[in-house]
């Protein structure tokens, strides 16, 4: 059987345009196709066929994604100018409803959250003081998160959250608050090092009171000892020398005699020990040397 031209014609044509209308999306993104200008069918990830010309589609990320709401300055309540910048995570929701509502409620989702991001910190930071903006940024971000939740109801997103990078006052200012926090530390190195001195000079102190204590107490001993020597002898005098004063008197000259080596001259025709005892006051011995 013989394929007349137009056949030919008509199968080639069939296939160009099938393979015009092919779509395929990817498990990223959700399309939206359009007939002729009006929405007609949502299209779900992998294959999908449009009629070519007639139909058109749109492909819709649908996950999650930052945009940065750009720096900013703001008037503190304390009257600074404060550069504030955030980062706003948001994605939009992958059914139907909410990916139509991403593209015909609002025009382009991300320049509209921008500046609706930077509104709502002007309102916010605008309230605050510098140094309670800096030290509350977790209060600031849930607020933030609150109003944008409330504002973009029709949008068909879904805030994840947000991010303040920076909130920083002005260089004068910055350089201000830079000497007060070195002096601050310098201060209380200042006191670290007072304090160790002075820890240093008590154990000194505490150490030369024990040193004088020890001096003391061996003086008192030292004192004692001789205390008790003379004790000692003073009971020996009266133990024995009761009554006998002028002997214990000479035996003290005779002791203190021969400590400073006094020569004593003994006559050839004398006993030594004679001419001794009689130096002390005692019975002279018989016999010779």
């Amino acid at each position: 059987m013989t394929l007349s031209p137009w056949m030919v014609y008509g199968g080639i044509a069939f296939i160009v345009i099938f393979m015009m209308g092919i779509r395929i999306v990817r498990p990223t993104h959700r399309g939206l196709i359009e007939r002729l200008g009006k929405y007609h069918k949502f299209a779900n990830s992998g294959f999908n066929w449009i009629i070519p010309i007639i139909d058109n589609m749109y492909q819709v990320n649908i996950t999650e994604q930052m945009v940065d709401a750009t720096p900013q300055e703001i008037i503190t309540n304390d009257n600074l100018n404060a550069i504030v910048d955030a980062q706003i995570y948001f994605k939009i929701k992958n059914d139907e409803a909410n990916v139509k509502n991403s593209q015909y409620n609002v025009n382009n989702v991300t320049y509209q959250i921008v500046n609706l991001a930077r509104t709502t910190l002007r309102n916010i930071i605008g309230t605050m003081t510098l140094k309670s903006a800096n030290s509350e940024r977790g209060r600031i971000n849930e607020d933030l998160v609150k109003v944008l939740v409330k504002e973009t109801t029709t949008w068909g997103i879904e805030i994840v959250r947000t991010e303040l990078k920076q909130i920083d006052p002005p260089k004068d200012v910055q350089e201000t608050m830079n000497k007060i926090v070195k002096a601050e530390n310098e201060k209380i190195a200042a006191i670290d090092f007072a304090t160790a001195a002075e820890t240093a000079a008590d154990g000194k102190k505490r150490a030369a009171i024990k040193e004088a204590e020890g001096i003391r107490q061996a003086r008192i001993l030292a004192a004692e000892g001789e205390a008790e020597a003379i004790r000692l002898v003073n009971d020996a005098a009266n133990r024995y020398f009761i009554g006998n004063a002028q002997l214990l008197r000479r035996l003290e000259t005779m002791e203190n005699s021969l400590k400073h080596n006094t020569k004593v001259v003994v006559p050839g025709n004398t006993e030594l020990v004679n001419v001794i005892g009689d130096m002390a006051g005692v019975l002279p011995m018989k016999g010779t040397i």
